[in-house]
């Protein structure tokens, strides 16, 4: 039994709040001030979010990142924002078919390069762009580009200039600007009225639980069941040397990289394996300590 707060939960964040919002609820509604999270989501949208209590947060970094949505996409239109929550600054032609869309998708398939929107919480100089927007919105700020990966682009449905697709996507991905690049490929504009994450890593949407139903001793996810990161179960010889951060013999076939090792079925430590021998990177305490 593991000292605790130290596990994960997976959390819907509802439309209409911010990830912050989920954080600030659960930090009153947990009484605990340790609470992390990986992914943020716009305001306007909703789905999966991980989220680690306690000691967990030290984990967030090993956590799988790579993000499923559906997004649903009116074309012909231009958002300050790329999403309904902005103003409409005008009107643009739709001349394209359902089959031009799809050929178009299939164009972002693989690594492709964005540029976020000017509406993100990425920092420019120190500052938000998104704050940097609000203050003066006509002020040009030379947004730095990114390179992610689309793994997988679908469409689900296509009628009178709105679509619905799904999103398979590597950490860092801005749905809002896929809408818009793909529109623009097209020769029109568009923007975003709905997003939903579907999953996150190996949390999916269909397990996810309400803030206000939250229950730790039924929702927590150990720490281990979290990672997607080989485990080693150590013996209580191996667990004195890995106590005191020294490195112990990789005893197992396991391949060189990141791994969880395991003592009496708790993540004791983030181990990684390299020539043979396992280093320590995180310790973490447990109640069965002597």
């Amino acid at each position: 039994m593991c000292i605790k707060p130290f596990y994960f939960l997976n959390v819907f964040k509802p439309k209409g709040i911010t990830s912050f919002d989920v954080i600030y609820k659960l930090r009153k509604l947990l009484n605990i001030k340790q609470i992390g999270h990986s992914g943020t989501l716009d305001p306007m949208a909703e789905g999966v979010m991980q989220v680690a209590v306690g000691k967990a947060a030290r984990l967030l970094e090993y956590l799988p990142s790579d993000k499923e949505y559906t997004a649903e996409i009116q074309f012909g239109y231009k958002s300050t924002t790329l999403d309904l929550e902005g103003e409409i600054t005008e009107s643009t032609p739709v001349n394209f078919t359902q089959q031009d869309l799809i050929q178009a998708m299939k164009n972002f398939e693989g690594k492709i390069t964005q540029t976020p929107p000017i509406y993100s919480a990425i920092k420019v100089n120190g500052k938000k762009l998104c704050d940097i927007a609000r203050k003066n919105p006509k002020q040009e700020i030379e947004i730095p580009k990114r390179e992610v990966e689309i793994y997988k682009l679908e469409l689900l449905s296509y009628e009178a200039s709105k679509a619905k697709i799904r999103v398979s996507c590597s950490k860092g991905t801005y749905i809002r600007t896929l809408a818009s690049d793909i529109a623009v490929s097209l020769g029109t504009d568009a923007y975003l009225t709905k997003l939903e994450r579907t999953k996150i890593g190996n949390f999916e949407i269909r397990n996810s639980i309400k803030i206000d139903e939250i229950n730790p001793k039924l929702h927590a996810i150990l720490p281990q069941n979290a990672l997607f990161l080989p485990k080693y179960e150590i013996s209580p010889e191996e667990f004195k040397f890995v106590k005191n951060g020294s490195p112990i013999k990789n005893k197992t076939e396991l391949k060189q990289g990141y791994i969880s090792l395991i003592y009496k079925n708790f993540l004791v430590s983030i181990g990684v394996l390299e020539d043979n021998i396992i280093k320590i990177k995180k310790y973490f305490e447990f109640d069965g300590e002597e």
